[in-house]
Order: C-alpha cells, then structure tokens, then sequence
C-alpha cells in the first residue's frame, strides 16, 4: 500500500510572483524524493506526490497545509488574499510506474484522483478515500472537523506548525527563540492553534490505519 496526495493552491492565480509558494513547496517536496517520478507540479497550481508509508500521509499534507498557510502574501504595502491548499489523500496500490508521477497508475491513483475532484462539493480542503468505506468515512469525519480550524490558521500559527514538524522534540523555548517570540506567546499559540488536537489526529490516522493493515 502507498498514498498518492493531489492537490492544488487555492487563490494562486491572483498571485503576480508564483515563486513565493513554488520554491518553499518544491524544497518540502524533494525531501520525499525526486521529480517527476516522485512528485510534480502540473497545470500551474495542481501537484501530485508519491508516500511511500501510507502511515505518513496524513503528517505530510500537514507540513504542506502548513507550509502553504504561512506565507505573507502582498500587493504592494498590503497584504492580499492569503493562498490555502486542497488535498485528497489516496491510499491503495501502485500497479505501473512510468517515469512521470502523473503517468502512473494503481487504485491509490484513482482514489486520490476520484476524491480530488469531490473536494469542491464536498467544501472541504482535506480528505482522503481508500478501498474500505468504513474507514473513510470516520476519517473523513475527523478531518472535515480538523480542517475547520486549520482553514482559519493564521500566518503565525502556520510558523508554529513549520517549526514544530521540523523537529517535533522542541521545547517552547526553543520554539519561541526561532520565532522570537516569548515562552508565553509560544504556549498562547498552541493554544489558539490546537496544536495538541490537531497531532492527537495524526496518531488517530497511524492508528486507524495499523489496524487496517493487520
């Protein structure tokens, strides 16, 4: 079992330099290996990555949902739209392997692809659809749920997130010297932004899925 992730940014096109989210993106990408084979940016503002442990999908769209939300997009002196991202996470098999990511197939293609496309109308930016309805469908309940506070994260509690999925061992000290914040604010914006929940459903997606896979 592998997961493939789809995906796009949400109010690019409204962008004047594409580059602010492309060159972050592209850096967190290749960390999971090399393009075009592993992942690709298509289309503009859609991309496609390969997990190879379905166990860390669900930590990887995090980092990208994160990565996205915190960076400052401006106009100008003024700060514009900021820019967010929609993901369906796939999970099944991988039965061709071409030398492009897009060219590939298997049934964690298709579920990624079929799910992608519901996301609009299902009015949510995180989901994900394997072969067993069961499990989807209390994922996705949790998600749907997640996804609630995540949209609404500000840039500052992006960073947080970026900084913690860097090293999750940190202390808020540490955090806050990153930062440059206080101790104090580091704990007001774990706080504000869920911090604990949202990595409390992580470990409820690892979970879930070991006992899938038994």
């Amino acid at each position: 079992m592998i997961a493939i992730i789809t995906a796009d940014i949400i109010n690019s096109r409204k962008l004047v330099n594409q580059e602010i989210w492309i060159t972050p993106l592209k850096k967190l990408l290749t960390s999971y290996g090399a393009t075009p084979k592993k992942w690709e940016i298509f289309r503009g503002d859609y991309f496609q990555i390969e997990i190879e442990d379905p166990k860390e999908a669900l930590l990887v769209s995090l980092k990208i949902k994160a990565l996205i939300k915190s960076i400052i997009v401006t106009v100008g002196q003024k700060k514009a739209a900021s820019i967010d991202v929609r993901m369906a996470i796939g999970l099944g098999t991988k039965e061709y392997a071409a030398d492009r990511i897009s060219e590939s197939n298997g049934t964690a293609f298709i579920n990624s692809g079929e799910k992608f496309e519901k996301l609009k109308k299902e009015k949510t930016t995180l989901t994900i659809q394997t072969s067993f309805p069961n499990f989807d469908y209390e994922m996705n309940l949790y998600l749907k749920l997640a996804v609630i506070q995540m949209d609404a994260w500000t840039v500052n509690s992006a960073a947080l997130f970026n900084t913690l999925f860097e090293d999750s061992e940190k202390k808020q000290t540490e955090i806050g010297a990153i930062l440059g914040i206080s101790q104090n604010s580091v704990s007001g914006r774990f706080k504000r932004a869920h911090v604990d929940e949202i990595l409390e459903l992580d470990k409820m997606y690892r979970f879930k899925l070991k006992e899938l896979m038994q």
